[in-house]
């Protein structure tokens, strides 16, 4: 699959807004449960922390496709 670049406004997301943004999860409080179930890639380095912050040009790895932050 081809990269989706992802629109931030701010210095940077946590990984459970991104989550949210993504539609992936309805809730904030859901996101310690898709994280404890799906494998999620930071920059190629596996990410488990919900409050990671991610920046501009991060690489994020969700279910296969990948996001780019911009």
């Amino acid at each position: 699959m081809g990269e989706q670049l992802v629109r931030i406004t701010g210095e940077y997301i946590t990984l459970s807004q991104l989550l949210k943004k993504l539609d992936f999860i309805v809730t904030g409080g859901e996101s310690r449960l898709f994280l404890q179930e799906n494998v999620i890639e930071v920059n190629n380095s596996v990410e488990d922390r919900r409050g990671r912050k991610l920046y501009t040009g991060d690489r994020v790895t969700i279910a296969g496709q990948t996001y780019v932050l911009g």
